[in-house]
């Protein structure tokens, strides 16, 4: 009888195991991503256990040392949840943000007023970093929590850090349709339009593409998204009322004109130009007409809402005002054209004109109080940022000149249409295809003097501790 053939058992194979996370105490500071101080008493929420950072903006908690979910609150900031690994260290900085510091569509707010009243940053500016886009700048960033997402002419959107000037990701629209507006920050997500008539969502994080929406006909405005609805018109006449969580319409009106004017929504009405000469309010919800008023030419540029009016540019050189119930109250006279939509802050409008001259009237009476020549048409938005009205021309060139008088303040010698965006951390300037991040000088001065005088300090010490 054969004996039975033995085979050796195999050896167990090695498996690698990482060792336990060990347990100990973690250290999370809190910034403020724009100001770039230590935020105080913000409760961090992390390994089912919280505490308040100290007025270093710093707190302890007992959790193992892996990758945790950490969530960040404070009073004025918008609530942030990170992913952060402490394998590497038990120190770990993070940024949250103000929602009143950042310039999320065009035009700063809902109402369009083209004045972020809680951004302080006034010249004489530095360049921090610039960068090159490649083809026009037509339309200004959108920035939010310390990116700016910013659309060429040929449609390819470019999201950037504001602290680097690094390309967070690049992406480019097949076909490169013309972009005559600037994309909005919804959520987790980039929204922008086309004049190839498409509504195209990306992810916020990558660049990628997650839908697509065709209108079948030009759209020049600019989103403007309240409740997930993205309003908007085309250059067929056509007002849409378009759902981002659904994909679907919520609802869609003919105007009967062109529409380039982007949308402006205040006081529960949405207010709309066309090249009809009429200046529409709407319900946002349904579509249904409000009032309609006629000025006296195409509207172009976009409406401003402030203080109960309504401020509607128009080609036949000029401005006009109404009460947002639709009472008119004045019409003020430019030189030539007027394409440039206006800026409202401090009981001020200010507006451009292609006879390259910038405005600045009176909110309540359109009477105006100063008007300073730029050296070219100008055709973009006016943006008052902390009592500076700037404006861009064809001269290749920004100004910026008190609101209030007209003073000039500074030239910047780049520049073409809409002349900034910006943070609660900087300004961005737009010049013809290449943007240009700018701070305060005196911030760079007063550091240097910290410098200084911290180099004096620790030379006396020395010499002190010689004697």
């Amino acid at each position: 009888m054969t004996p039975p053939v033995t085979h050796p058992k195999p050896k167990p194979k090695h498996v690698h195991r990482l060792p336990p996370a060990r347990k100990g105490k973690l250290v999370v500071t809190v910034l403020d991503g724009d100001r770039r101080v230590r935020v105080r008493h913000a409760r961090v929420r992390l390994w089912g256990t919280s505490g308040r950072t100290d007025r270093h903006g710093a707190v302890e908690i007992d959790a193992p040392r892996r990758r945790l979910e950490v969530s960040v609150s404070a009073r004025g900031y918008a609530t942030a949840r990170f992913r952060v690994n402490f394998r590497p260290t038990r120190r770990r900085t993070v940024r949250i943000y103000q929602p009143d510091l950042q310039w999320p569509l065009y035009g700063a707010n809902e109402a369009r007023t083209q004045a972020p009243p809680r951004i302080r940053i006034r010249p004489p500016f530095r360049v921090i970093w610039s960068r090159g886009l490649k083809r026009l700048i037509e339309f200004p960033a959108v920035v939010d929590d310390g990116v700016a997402y910013i659309g060429n002419a040929a449609s390819t959107i470019h999201a950037i850090s504001m602290r680097s000037g690094r390309f967070v990701w690049v992406h480019s629209t097949p076909g490169g349709p013309r972009m005559a507006s600037s994309p909005a920050v919804y959520g987790d997500e980039i929204v922008y339009h086309t004049m190839g008539g498409w509504v195209y969502v990306l992810d916020r994080s990558d660049g990628r593409l997650k839908w697509s929406w065709d209108a079948g006909s030009a759209i020049e405005p600019s989103p403007i998204i309240v409740n997930g609805i993205d309003y908007f018109g085309d250059a067929g006449g056509e007002m849409y009322a378009l759902d981002l969580r659904t994909h679907r319409l919520k609802w869609r009106r003919y105007l009967g004109a062109k529409i380039t004017s982007s949308a402006s929504i205040a006081g529960g009405r949405l207010f709309v130009g066309d090249y009809g000469s009429r200046i529409w309010a709407l319900s946002p919800a349904t579509g249904a007409t409000r009032w309609v008023r006629t000025v006296n030419g195409e509207i172009y540029g976009t409406p401003a809402v402030a203080d109960g009016r309504v401020f509607v540019p128009s080609i036949a050189n000029s401005l006009t005002a109404y009460t947002t119930s639709g009472r008119y109250l004045w019409r003020v006279t430019a030189g030539y054209y007027v394409y440039s939509s206006p800026a409202v802050a401090d009981g001020v409008v200010c507006f451009g004109s292609y006879d390259g001259s910038f405005y600045g009237v009176s909110a309540a009476s359109g009477r105006r109080l100063w008007r300073v020549y730029t050296g070219g048409p100008i055709s973009g938005a006016a943006v008052i940022v902390d009592g500076v009205a700037y404006i861009g021309s064809f001269s290749h060139r920004i100004i910026g000149v008190n609101v209030h008088t007209g003073r000039r303040l500074v030239t910047f010698p780049h520049g073409q249409y809409v002349p900034l965006s910006g943070n609660g951390m900087r300004l961005l300037l737009n010049g013809f295809s290449r943007v240009y991040a700018v701070e305060p000088k005196r911030a760079h001065h007063h550091s240097k003097r910290r410098q200084t005088k911290h180099h004096h300090s620790k030379h006396d010490h020395r010499r002190h501790r010689r004697s």
